[in-house]
């Protein structure tokens, strides 16, 4: 894991030709959280970058790294996978599945889906998923 207290510290070739390290740094601070993997540096970017490939359109970021401070002012769990290195996606509901099925096919285990905030949250932490209660 490498963690930088701003994007900007990053020295290190950016293999992802679709986004820009500020892209999925914190968004209060510019911390930013790769992680390591063999010879990649990030396999959440490899995922990513991969994703994006698979669906033929830009993936704009909501949300990438948290820092611990930024994580609590949004409200995010005290273990929340955005401590690392997790994003939310904007993503219309009708759209949701189709991206969903991709996002597993590029290798994200975590899938929130958020039809009522028109967003999906996609991680490689343990296998699992979710949907927004819907009032």
């Amino acid at each position: 894991m490498s963690v930088y207290s701003h994007y900007s510290e990053y020295k290190g070739e950016w293999l992802w030709k679709n986004f820009k390290p500020y892209e999925v740094a914190c968004k209060c601070c510019g911390e930013l959280w790769l992680d390591p993997a063999g010879t990649s540096p990030s396999i959440s970017m490899d995922a990513l970058q991969e994703l994006r490939e698979l669906w033929e359109r830009p993936i704009i970021i909501n949300s990438g790294h948290r820092c611990k401070k930024h994580n609590r002012k949004v409200g995010g769990t005290e273990n929340s996978q955005h401590l690392k290195i997790a994003f939310d996606i904007p993503c219309p509901p009708q759209e949701q599945a189709r991206f969903i099925n991709l996002a597993r096919e590029a290798g994200f285990t975590g899938v929130g889906r958020y039809p009522r905030r028109g967003f999906v949250h996609l991680d490689l932490g343990p296998t699992r998923e979710w949907m927004e209660k819907i009032k």
